[in-house]
């Protein structure tokens, strides 16, 4: 089973997981909505919260700030919610409950100070922290939170000056392409991690430098023997984690994606761990906004709460 090193300047790296016309079609609905279709704050109610928050988090994780507006002592950590949910970019959205004109809600919520924050996910509630938090301590206990579900906090949009930066083609994306279409797997992996060591979020790097990690863990594997053993053991949590590698890079992500799911569905303690953590790798391997990324978070975090 090989790769595909036919597609000269790739950003997907080692591994040719297809034009993914999933994934650009998703995005090209998203600009045609414009910046307005996802709201940053989403004023919830009692009338509305089934809707506003419930339905959405089956979507999209809702972090849920139940708080009093009007109270001052407040409101800096409420500017602060909206300032890393707009970073966000949709990656998880702020639902806002006036608990004040919403009694019947902070009675459901159980409520014993504000603001008290929730994560939804999923259609199920439930609490993080009471109280506000300092931003750097704000942004710790989400990316706490993110990093079970395996969702970056996304960075700010970038100025038009880093836009133009981006046009140009960095000699070391360059240069571990050339290598990738020469088979040289170590300079590709030495040019991805220069660039990822300038830019450390680099997605091109990221996704280039998992598909070597993708194609040394599979060049001496033996397909046919690999798919037997997992099958014959759904819990040989090593053997399913070789059988996500090669599904992926048949470029049968979703296969890969529900085969760790269930690993994690059925194991506990260091094997699910080390299952969460293998899937977390290979959604590197994808763009970040990829449908089946994006469907594979939903599922880990069902399958985790």
């Amino acid at each position: 089973m090989a790769a595909d090193f036919s597609r000269p300047g790739s950003l997907y790296g080692a591994v040719d997981l297809g034009a993914r016309k999933q994934a650009l079609d998703a995005q090209a609905r998203r600009e045609a909505e414009g910046p307005g279709a996802t709201p940053d704050v989403i004023e919830a109610t009692a009338a509305t919260f089934n809707t506003d928050v419930v339905e959405r988090s089956l979507s999209v994780p809702v972090i849920v700030e139940a708080t009093v507006p009007r109270a001052e002592q407040v409101q800096p950590f409420s500017r602060v919610m909206e300032k890393l949910a707009a970073e966000a970019a949709g990656a998880w959205l702020l639902a806002r409950v006036d608990v004040e004109t919403n009694p019947e809600l902070a009675q459901a919520l159980r409520m014993r100070t504000i603001p008290t924050v929730y994560l939804a996910v999923q259609g199920q509630l439930m609490p993080l922290f009471e109280g506000p938090l300092p931003e750097a301590q704000l942004r710790q206990a989400l990316n706490q939170v993110f990093e079970q579900l395996g969702v970056e906090l996304a960075a700010p949009a970038p100025t038009e000056e880093q836009e133009e930066e981006a046009e140009y083609v960095d000699p070391d994306l360059q240069a571990a392409d050339e290598a990738m279409e020469k088979g040289d797997l170590d300079a590709a992996t030495a040019a991805f991690e220069r660039l990822l060591a300038r830019s450390p979020g680099d997605e091109a790097a990221k996704i280039g430098l998992a598909g070597v990690g993708l194609l040394r863990r599979t060049q001496d594997l033996d397909a046919a023997d690999v798919m037997r053993r997992a099958s014959a053991d759904p819990a040989d949590v090593d053997a399913n984690i070789q059988a996500a590698d090669l599904e992926t890079l048949d470029g049968k992500v979703d296969d890969a994606f529900e085969r760790l799911v269930a690993v994690v569905r059925r194991t506990s303690g260091a094997d699910r761990d080390k299952a969460r953590r293998h899937l977390l790798s290979l959604f590197e391997a994808l763009p970040t906004d990829d449908p089946a990324v994006s469907k594979a978070r939903r599922s880990l975090a069902n399958a985790l709460f």
